[in-house]
Order: C-alpha cells, then structure tokens, then sequence
C-alpha cells in the first residue's frame, strides 16, 4: 500500500524545518519551499528551479502542496469579489476580497459555520461544522492571490482579516499557524498591523494572541452593557464585558502608543443605536486606545432586525467624537452577492449547535 504523501501546504516555516530535518534535508530548504508556495503561488515541485532535481523527485514522492478547490466565484458591482471555496467532500467556506483606491482587504474564514451564535449574524445562523486546518485557511489567501494576479488589472492583498465565517480565537492554532505565514518575510511578508483577528470576545485566547502573534485586534461589541450584549452576542454571559476590556487593555499595554484596539459595532434600528446607547460605549471604553467601526447592518432571510437610518447612525457617531474617540462607518461593500459583513454562509453541512460551556477554553495553556 503507498503511504499517504504528507500535505506541506499551510505549514509555518517552524513546521517545514522540522520536516526537512525529518527527511535528511538542511533546514533551509523551509525557506525555499516557502517562497515558491506564498510568493510565487507554485503548487507543484517540478517548477520549484532552485531546489536540487532529486529532492524535488524525493517531495513528488512523500509530499505534496495540496490548496482549496473553487466552487463558485462572484464579482459585486462595486469590486467585491467573493469565492466559495471546498475544504472537504461537503463543506465549503467563502472568502472576500475588498478593493480600495491604495488597499486591498481580504476577509477570510476559520471555522466552517459558527457556534457564536451572534442574533444579528447569518454566518451564525448556519450552525457549526468544525475547524478549518491551517492549510484550509491560508489556502483562501493562496487562492485570492493567484486570482487577483491573473485579472486584467491585477490587485494585491494588502490587508487581511480574519472576519469571515467562524470565530478566529475558538481554532487558536491553526489561526495561529495562518498568521506566522503570512507576517514571514517567506510567506506573504505582511506587517502585524495589516493582519486583524476579531473575536466576539474569548478572553483567555485574547491574553495568549498577544504572547504568540501579536496581530492587530478587533472585537465584536455591538452593546454597551451586559444586558444587551448577552442578548445580541451571547457569549459575553461566558465572559461579560468587565473581564472583556480588561483583556482588551492587556492587549495594549506596555506596547508602541499607535496600537489600539478596533470596536465592531453593528447598528440594529431601535435596539443599540440611541444617543444613550452611544454615552454609555464612551463610557465603557474610557481612555483605552481604541477605534470605532461603526457597522450598518447587512440583512438576510429571518434577520429580525433592521438597518440603522443614516441619521441614527450620524448621530451616535456625533457623539462619540466629541467625546473623543476616532469612530468610522464602515462602508456596505458586496450586499449584492452576499459578501457584506454578518452575509458569509458558505455551506456547512452536518450542522451542530455548541452550548456556550463547550467552547473550548481548556486548550489556552497547551
């Protein structure tokens, strides 16, 4: 029986050394792999030139560079772009590319489906799967940049962040792993600043990204209380906003004065977008440094909710400037093909509903 050839694909450069090594090679040779797999986008070995022939004869044979299969891909009118993606026989996932004058933001997946269960989202509303591997979560980077470059007009990704299907800090690692690849200098070579992880807020993973990857930070408020927030993002009931922002001034402390942490805050029409709604959020954020994304919200089938007016939304900006805080609304991109925030379905199969005490939290230590 031939033995199943190991996939290198979304190994980190740690990862890939330690293979090298494995099979009698120089661990340089992590770098080189690197480079042709994130940088050139090469997928087969033979084209690899500056590796020795017998040792791209010896990975043909172990080894292989396995990525994600196009299902589907849409262009919005606006620019967006958006590809579902198969991660296995009966999931697929979707990703987003933003384009901007000098900016080209990727929104990217890492979960197939979400146990969040946020009220507003209809990500959530697909239920869960599983976690997607390291390899399935840079493979929507590989994938996007390969199809960005092949345009008439190619873009590169600039930006990426991890806002798509799933909760980033509930699939730690392999977030992780993704993340050392595109900051290395052999992978995407992308500054910390450009590479965002929003959470709804699991506490203890808060703390432990700081001490492993130190990427940009986004959290999903949406409620200035806990009141409201158990209701619209129910795992603040695991962690309420108390130990929240204190997590989030953790994350900041001690570190270059221009870091700061960016607030999501979806505007639901009558239930968080009052005057009031706005003081409390000056409040509770006090004088973290911190910015404000205010979201419109993108509707779907059953939502229950409504988008904001634009007045509303003008107004609790208003306020939230003249107390301070940097505060930007986040322009709808994509909501003709679905590819707006809270939008992303994918398609999950083999649905499940996590309770909130199944979360898992114990790993944080491994």
């Amino acid at each position: 029986m031939t033995a199943e050839r190991i996939n290198l694909f979304g190994l980190d450069r740690t990862g890939l050394r330690e293979f090298f090594v494995a099979v009698g090679e120089k661990p340089f040779r992590a770098d080189q792999l690197m480079q042709w797999i994130y940088g050139h986008g090469v997928d087969r070995f033979e084209a690899m030139t500056n590796i020795a022939k017998r040792l791209r004869e010896h990975l043909s044979q172990i080894a292989e560079v396995r990525v994600p299969a196009l299902v589907t891909g849409q262009t919005s009118a606006d620019g967006t772009r958006k590809w579902l993606l198969r991660v296995d026989s009966g999931n697929s996932v979707e990703a987003v590319f933003i384009p901007e004058a000098g900016r080209g933001t990727l929104c990217i997946s890492s979960q197939v489906g979400c146990a969040m269960d946020c009220s507003f989202c209809s990500t959530g509303k697909q239920g869960f799967n599983r976690n997607l591997s390291a390899a399935e979560i840079i493979g929507q980077v590989w994938f996007a940049s390969r199809a960005l470059a092949a345009q008439p007009t190619p873009r590169e990704i600039t930006n990426v962040v991890f806002m798509g299907m799933g909760e980033p800090l509930a699939n730690f690692e392999a977030v992780v792993t993704a993340i050392n690849i595109l900051l290395d200098p052999f992978g995407y070579g992308l500054s910390k600043r450009r590479v965002t992880v929003s959470t709804a807020g699991l506490v203890p993973f808060i703390d432990r990204l700081r001490e492993r990857c130190d990427a940009a930070l986004a959290v999903s408020l949406h409620a200035p209380t806990n009141a409201l927030r158990n209701e619209l993002v129910p795992i603040n009931r695991k962690y309420p906003l108390e130990e929240l922002m204190a997590a989030c001034r953790r994350y900041v402390q001690g570190r270059d004065r221009r870091v700061h942490v960016t607030f999501e805050y979806v505007m639901l029409a009558g239930v968080n977008d009052q005057p009031a709604h706005a003081r409390s959020l000056v409040r509770l954020i006090g004088d973290l440094p911190a910015k404000v994304n205010l979201i419109p919200f993108n509707s779907f089938a059953h939502a229950g909710y409504r988008r904001s007016p634009p007045a509303a939304i003008a107004a609790f900006q208003d306020v939230l400037v003249r107390a301070g805080l940097l505060t930007t609304v986040r322009r709808t991109r994509g909501d003709d093909i679905d590819a707006a925030c809270g939008q992303l379905v994918g398609r999950v199969q083999d649905r499940q509903r996590r309770r909130l005490g199944d979360i898992p939290v114990r790993s944080v230590n491994a």
